[in-house]
């Protein structure tokens, strides 16, 4: 059983950054690939970024590659998400989500029923 506790949104104009930070309990932590999610107001929810158990392989869906960043921290158990060049529409509740299962292709899954485990979400909104 794991929990997660999204923090670090808010409110940011067009261009600029933010970290959004999950933090994990359970020891079990360390071997689940770590998703994070969004879900806009009339939208359904869409992936946005996943990382393997181990850090070593991530994966960035098209509207957010080379701007945002995942990472994770198995001795903290926390994973990271560094959002620049924010646009507006970019602006979502933000969740995190934890796979328990191996998953054959890049150790990963960019599907959200794949993941078992989720936060409460973390509001981002990006003004123009």
């Amino acid at each position: 059983q794991v929990q997660l506790v999204e923090s670090g949104g808010g409110l940011v104009q067009a261009g600029g950054s933010l970290r959004l930070s999950c933090a994990a309990s359970g020891r079990t932590f360390s071997s689940y690939a770590m998703g994070w999610f969004r879900q806009a107001p009339g939208k359904e929810r869409e992936f946005v970024a996943a990382i393997s158990w181990s850090g070593g392989t991530t994966y960035y869906a098209d509207s957010v590659r080379g701007r945002f960043t995942i990472a994770r921290d198995n001795a903290k158990n926390t994973v990271l998400l560094h959002m620049n060049s924010l646009k507006p529409e970019d602006t979502a509740i933000y969740y995190c989500a934890a796979d328990p299962r191996p998953r054959l292709r890049l150790g990963i899954s960019w599907y959200d029923y794949d993941y078992d485990y989720w936060g409460q979400g973390t509001q981002v909104t990006v003004s123009s």
